[in-house]
Formats: C-alpha cells, sequence, structure tokens
C-alpha cells in the first residue's frame, strides 16, 4: 500500500496527479478530486486501483 503524499493523511493513495509546476504526487481520492480541479493538472489511476477512480 502506497500512503497518500499529502501531510497527515494516512489514506491510500490511488491516483496519480501530473501537476505542470510541480512533481508528479500519489494521492488518496479525496485529494485527488480536490487537486485535479486545477488547470493543467492531469489525474491518473494507479493500476489496479481503477475502481477507486471514477
Amino acid at each position: 500500500m502506497v500512503e497518500c503524499a499529502e501531510d497527515d493523511c494516512d489514506d491510500e493513495a490511488v491516483v496519480e496527479l501530473h501537476i505542470p509546476w510541480a512533481e508528479n504526487q500519489v494521492v488518496c481520492a479525496g485529494h485527488a478530486r480536490v487537486i485535479a480541479r486545477q488547470d493543467g493538472v492531469v489525474a491518473d489511476p494507479l493500476e489496479g486501483r481503477e475502481d477507486a477512480w471514477p
């Protein structure tokens, strides 16, 4: 299990975020939903976790 990259979050990472102005991050679904709303951010589900990211 890979943990979410966000501070103080122990949830499992299910999405890799490709962020043009920073390094890519692997985050939980909750954080991905918020961060992926920013222009230019692309969210890709991690292999085997596609069911956790609609």
